[in-house]
């Protein structure tokens, strides 16, 4: 079962709430998406760590419901 990008940018806004997130579907098949995702949560975080933080708030839809996400985490610029 796929993953709609709406239900995607809900968790990951529901873990960072000032988060600015913008979700594509890449092939149009609701499996594989790209996501931008700025947070104030990610301020000093290693771009791993970043990655992990997001992987979590989407419980573990990743290789399940999600197939392939692209990921591109950031801090705000100040």
């Amino acid at each position: 079962m796929a993953m709609e990008a709406g239900q995607i940018k809900s968790l990951i806004e529901a873990a960072f709430p000032d988060a600015v997130v913008v979700i594509e579907d890449l092939r149009g098949d609701g499996d594989h998406y790209a996501a931008q995702v700025t947070s104030t949560a990610f301020k000093g975080k290693s771009r791993v760590q970043q990655h992990q933080m997001v992987y979590k708030a989407l419980r573990g839809a990743m290789g399940g419901d999600l197939h392939a996400l692209a990921l591109q985490t950031q801090a705000p610029a100040e």
